[in-house]
């Protein structure tokens, strides 16, 4: 980051004061004001007047171009034993481009992506979306059905995935038309089917990628608003829903990044940092995936562009994370508050030196106000944080962190600067605004909101409203602009008449210290519609009765809410990918 308030300036923060040292419109006037880097236009995109950052990317393709001014020996990725420099990483990028173009891809066929996360991920992604296709990244926890599906959806012109994906859609794939070509990461045995190939004869494998021969890109215009994307939903019901977005909606993540971390330096009356060449890398523990839209958007694309290290884990593992943190000198982790809770209760944290934390870091499912606190008590030098975003906003869309967060543990945070929120009647469907710190249905729109959904125009009609996104969460929104999410609307069960947000349920057990996971989903009742019901993890070591715990709730909310049951766990509650909680595969532990 540029150094963003000279101590000459007028508008400079005061050395130290009193926090909050100005209010958020005060910070945000100063960081957006014309010649800062986080500066703001407003542009006419799809007949829809936006505010848009000015200096973000102009595309996907200038972000890998942006890495040319980084040492060569500069290490980008890391996987197991595995490491992969800028320049490596650029010449692999390039390499596939190429091929991908030999193959006949042009801008706008799809590429589609099936791997767990490891370097060839990011390579191929940066790859498709370089010469103008739409990079398609599939759930890698798809079965071969699902998987055919997104293929066929989509109409993917090529593939390219990990021998386990291989081997688990091969007899799917005359299934699927329009696929001319499919590139297969990591298979040992010999690849007999007539359309695939082994990826490493394009680029080779990752620890050699910076032996590839230096070329630039194929010659293709990319601009800010062609599409870029499609990520399919987490949705629990239906058909998954690609979501297509743009260039321009992905590389707004970057902005909104950095425009956080400086905030809060403005927020506590200090001023933001200038670049230190000399300061330690950047690094962050990647524990999500790449295929959903935190992993690749708000992760992958902002640390490339700022030079950061990434470090890839096989699966979540907790001892093996606090090794990495220790060799790789990891300064950000998190994920989801599960893993959060782990990182900090976890009986053999203290053998590992885990001083480098100074971020850790959540988003995808509710959190307890507690977790904010016990992050800053067992990490001293580290701030924490919580985000909202969805895959329909291109990941990030709101943020809280540091002192906003310890002020504020049960909010997600206020919209970054480009974005608008507001709360609606989810009955109305024109959107008109609910009064100040009303419950209602939150509706976002900003430049990080994609197109729609990909050939599903009755679903996008319903979901997207003169730019504006209709999310299907319910939240409420203070004076200050903090946004409370309360829950799911789908998820809001009546009980006898009564609404009963599941999240101030699951609040009110995350409050008990023996419970380190919480899911509230509603049983049937033949007189009173639903009942509420718990499903529940305990710490490591922990321990807790139902009786006790439902009268640990019965102390904090009203007596309709408390649980009627609730079944006590062992591993962590089902989750998709991106970390939230399956409601769907809850209901069936009752069942």
């Amino acid at each position: 980051m540029t150094d963003l308030l000279t101590p000459e300036s007028p508008a400079a923060a005061p050395a130290k004061a009193a926090w909050p040292a100005m209010s958020i419109k005060q910070a945000e006037a100063i960081l957006t004001a014309p010649g800062m880097p986080f500066e703001m236009e407003e542009l006419v995109i799809r007949g829809v007047p936006t505010r848009v950052w000015k200096n973000a990317p102009p595309s996907l393709r200038a972000e890998v171009e942006a890495t040319q001014h980084f040492l060569s020996d500069r290490v980008f990725l890391v996987y197991e034993d595995e490491r992969v420099t800028f320049e490596g990483f650029r010449w692999a990028v390039s390499a596939l481009a190429h091929e991908l173009t030999a193959q006949g891809v042009r801008k706008g066929d799809r590429v589609a992506l099936i791997m767990r996360n490891l370097p060839e991920w990011p390579v191929a992604f940066y790859a498709a979306v370089s010469i103008g296709a739409i990079c398609t990244p599939l759930n890698a926890w798809w079965t071969g059905p699902e998987l055919e599906y997104g293929l066929t959806d989509s109409g993917s012109k090529v593939a390219i995935m990990d021998a386990e994906r291989y081997q688990r859609l091969v007899e799917h794939l005359p299934n699927c038309p329009a696929l001319e070509r499919v590139y297969v990461s990591r298979e040992t045995d010999e690849i007999a089917h007539p359309k695939a190939a082994a990826l490493e004869r394009v680029i080779g494998a990752p620890p050699a990628y910076a032996q590839l021969p230096e070329k630039a890109l194929p010659d293709v215009e990319v601009l800010p608003d062609d599409p870029a994307t499609i990520f399919y939903t987490s949705g629990t019901t239906g058909k998954p829903k690609g979501a297509l977005g743009t260039h321009r909606n992905i590389t707004s993540n970057v902005m909104a990044s950095a425009y956080g971390a400086a905030r809060a330096f403005l927020r506590r009356g200090e001023q933001p940092p200038a670049p230190d060449p000399n300061a330690p890398q950047n690094s962050i523990l990647l524990s999500i995936p790449f295929f959903h839209a935190t992993g690749c958007f708000a992760i992958l694309g902002p640390m490339l562009v700022a030079g950061g290290k990434i470090v890839m884990m096989h699966k979540w593992e907790p001892i093996r994370a606090f090794e990495l943190i220790e060799r790789e000198r990891v300064r950000a982790a998190g994920g989801v508050p599960t893993i959060a809770w782990q990182l900090i209760e976890h009986p053999e944290r203290a053998r590992f030196d885990l001083s480098s934390l100074e971020s850790v870091s959540y988003g995808g499912a509710p959190s307890a106000p507690e977790l904010v606190r016990k992050i800053k008590e067992t990490f001293p030098n580290s701030q924490p944080g919580q985000g909202w975003g969805m895959t329909e906003t291109s990941a990030t869309f709101t943020g809280n962190s540091a002192e906003d967060y310890l002020n504020r543990p049960d909010s997600c945070g206020t919209a970054v600067p480009v974005c608008d929120m507001k709360v609606c009647d989810p009955a109305d469907p024109t959107g008109k605004p609910l009064p100040v710190g009303s419950v209602g249905e939150l509706w976002g729109r900003g430049p990080n909101v994609v197109i729609g959904y990909w050939n599903k125009p009755e679903a996008t009609a319903q979901t997207f409203v003169d730019g504006w996104v209709r999310t299907g969460d319910l939240a409420r929104i203070d004076e200050e602009g903090f946004c409370y999410i309360i829950d799911r609307a789908k998820d809001m069960l009546i009980r006898g008449g009564e609404n009963i947000y599941c999240v101030e349920v699951e609040n009110a057990l995350y409050e008990h210290p023996a419970v380190m996971d919480a899911a509230v989903i509603g049983l049937p009742h033949k007189t009173l519609g639903e009942e509420p019901a718990a499903a529940v993890t305990l710490k490591p070591g922990a321990e807790a009765t139902e009786a006790e715990l439902r009268a640990f709730v019965a102390e904090r909310i009203a007596a309709f809410k408390v649980p009627v049951k609730i079944l006590f766990q062992r591993e962590m509650l089902p989750r998709n990918a991106n970390g939230k909680i399956l409601k769907s595969e809850v209901k069936k532990l009752f069942a």
